[in-house]
């Protein structure tokens, strides 16, 4: 069965390994096999726990044919850095990438809702004196280019739905993605 790495911050949640069952049967509904990084077994007590996860969902990665990436926006105007790690990993490795986020605005509005950004020649520069990237995009155009080159196009809602974090509306659109992209062609 082709299987998919489920990556994003929703290990973070409380209720994590219940989001992960949901997410794995969704795609169980479309012929597919969800990993989900909590599925590995660690001892966060361990000396090198940090260690034990990074190689756990490493070979997650490698066993998988795409991955599906929660980029919704994590303490923060953009997606979680372990998460962008992740979907450049499989994009390295010319798998398929796919990424969802619950958020619809762009970066810029994102960015005003933690600073205050003002112009500067034409410019859009935040509360530390930095330029804000301003490409009207989601998020860092290094994703969502990356999304599109090496998947599909980032799904959106078009409003944000009530619980950001537990609504699988645009997880399961990317899974019905993946479905059809990586279906075995029939033989002729």
């Amino acid at each position: 069965m082709t299987k998919v790495y489920l990556a994003g911050p929703d290990v973070f949640l409380p209720d994590a390994l219940e989001i992960g069952r949901r997410k794995a049967g969704l795609c169980a509904r479309y012929g597919l096999t969800g990993l989900f990084p909590l599925d590995n077994a660690v001892a966060l007590a361990a000396h090198d726990a940090s260690l034990q996860i990074f190689r756990g969902n490493q070979a997650m990665m490698d066993a998988a044919d795409a991955i599906i990436a929660n980029l919704t926006p994590f303490r923060g105007p953009s997606a979680d850095a372990g998460t962008v790690y992740e979907l450049g990993y499989m994009a390295g490795r010319g798998k398929l990438v796919l990424g969802y986020s619950n958020d619809p605005a762009n970066y810029v509005d994102r960015t005003r809702r933690f600073e205050t950004i003002t112009e500067r020649d034409s410019l859009l520069i935040g509360a530390d004196g930095l330029a804000v990237e301003d490409f009207g995009l989601p998020d860092n155009l290094m994703l969502i280019h990356c999304l599109e080159l090496h998947g599909a196009p980032l799904v959106t809602p078009p409003a944000a739905p009530a619980d950001i974090w537990h609504d699988l509306t645009t997880f399961e659109a990317c899974v019905q993605i993946a479905a059809k992209r990586l279906r075995p062609k029939a033989a002729s």
